[in-house]
């Protein structure tokens, strides 16, 4: 199933982050926060501005990008968790 976010939208699927220490302590699911890292994996057509006019997003298909911890939708797809969001809840892109 193929999902096309609508205007300012962006759909993004978290990184998980590593579940062992550098000491090689294993960190357990119930105690570690979900990342606020992921990737987008697709991006709706833009904002419209008061003219009518079509504003592209900041934000492309594969990019890395650093998220609020809040003010997003936790949608299932096919089995797989995804985040959406609109582009003004993401902080910054990761190079």
């Amino acid at each position: 199933m193929s999902v096309k976010p609508l205007h300012d939208r962006v759909l993004i699927k978290r990184i998980e982050e590593e579940t062992t220490t550098a000491g090689g302590i294993i960190i357990p699911d119930s105690s570690k926060e979900k990342p606020a890292q992921g990737e987008v994996i697709a991006v709706g057509s833009g904002y419209r501005n008061t003219d009518g006019s079509v504003t592209a997003l900041s934000v492309k298909q594969g990019d890395k990008v650093l998220f609020e911890k809040y003010g997003h939708s936790e949608v299932k797809l096919e089995g797989i968790d995804y985040l959406m969001m609109k582009e003004s809840s993401i902080l910054g892109i990761l190079n």
